[in-house]
């Protein structure tokens, strides 16, 4: 499959400044910027800028970020899925994951993750693809927010549906062990209902055996 790739960008403004939104951005242009300090959901700044990277190096990889002057202070990544998920098991080269996004917490509540989404899905070739993202509490920041699991669930919510995605029941097992975890999907308007079907036999491997 052939991956193309078409830059967007918007302005948000914010009470803290102006950010620009841009992207697919190539790793040559994301080495060259810096790596806001407090990006640390995943791991250490230095590592996940490095991970950015290599993300951005892969034929379906899709980084897209928030850009303060010459810093980024958020992200969205967009790959295919982990190999040893179940969402990789069907071999689908049409199901893309958003594996991560992060918000430093100065720009937080300013509608940064919904921008992201909002110019990711710019992109005519995201109508070819199914767009998953498995949402798990453990990976929320609940102490800095100061909010409870199902007002962070409602937050996540919110900002994925600004990027066109819808919740999707599931029997995947890390999901089902908690009522907060969720996944969410959008299919492009191109996807093939051959693809939908096996998208469906990927959510509920419990049901259909293949």
């Amino acid at each position: 499959m052939e991956h193309k790739k078409l830059y967007n960008a918007m302005e948000l403004k914010t009470k803290h400044g102006t950010l620009v939104i841009e992207g697919p951005v190539p790793s040559r242009e994301l080495k060259e910027l810096d790596f806001h300090e407090d990006l640390v959901a995943f791991r250490p700044p230095e590592q996940q800028h490095k991970a950015l990277t290599e993300i951005a190096d892969l034929p379906e990889g899709r980084i897209l970020i928030a850009r303060d002057q010459n810093t980024i202070v958020g992200y969205v990544t967009y790959l295919y899925p982990d190999p040893l998920e179940r969402w990789s098991e069907g071999k689908m080269d049409n199901l893309i994951e958003l594996g991560a996004i992060e918000v430093i917490p100065k720009f937080r509540g300013a509608g940064v993750g919904k921008a992201l989404l909002q110019v990711s899905m710019m992109d005519d070739a995201f109508e070819d693809f199914i767009c998953i993202t498995t949402e798990y509490y453990w990976h929320w920041d609940l102490k800095g927010t100061g909010l409870n699991v199902w007002e962070y669930r409602k937050i996540m919510e919110k900002m994925m549906q600004a990027g066109g995605l819808e919740y999707f029941a599931t029997d995947d097992p890390e999901i089902s062990s908690h009522p907060a975890n969720t996944l969410m999907a959008r299919i492009g308007s191109r996807v093939d209902p051959e693809s939908i079907q096996k998208f469906d036999q990927l959510r509920f491997m419990n049901r259909y055996m293949y």
